[in-house]
C-alpha cells in the first residue's frame, strides 16, 4: 500500500510517501494511524492528535472507520481550510 503525507504531517513523518506492508489486523484508517504512530517519534508526533489528521483512501475523503483492506493508496493531511 502506498502512503502519502502532506503539509505538517509530512514534516513530522520526515518524507512525503512510502510503500508499506500493513499487518492483516490493521483494517481501518484509525487502526493504520495507530500502527503508524508506533513506528517512531516522527510518526508518533504526526498522529498524536489523530482527530486533527484527515485521510483519503484511493483519493476519496474518508473517516477513521473506513476500511483499507483493498486500498492501493492512503493519504494523510491536515484539515483543509477555505479562504
Amino acid at each position: 500500500m502506498k502512503l502519502l503525507y502532506f503539509a505538517w504531517v509530512r514534516e513530522r513523518v520526515g518524507h512525503g510517501e512510502e510503500d508499506v506492508s500493513v499487518p492483516a489486523d490493521v483494517d481501518t484508517v484509525g487502526a493504520l494511524m495507530r500502527w503508524l504512530s508506533e513506528r517512531g517519534d516522527g510518526y508518533a508526533a504526526a498522529f498524536a492528535e489523530a482527530g486533527k489528521v484527515r485521510a483519503a483512501v484511493d483519493q476519496a475523503h474518508v473517516g477513521p472507520d473506513a476500511d483499507i483492506r483493498d486500498a492501493r493508496e492512503v493519504a494523510f493531511f491536515p484539515p483543509v481550510t477555505g479562504g
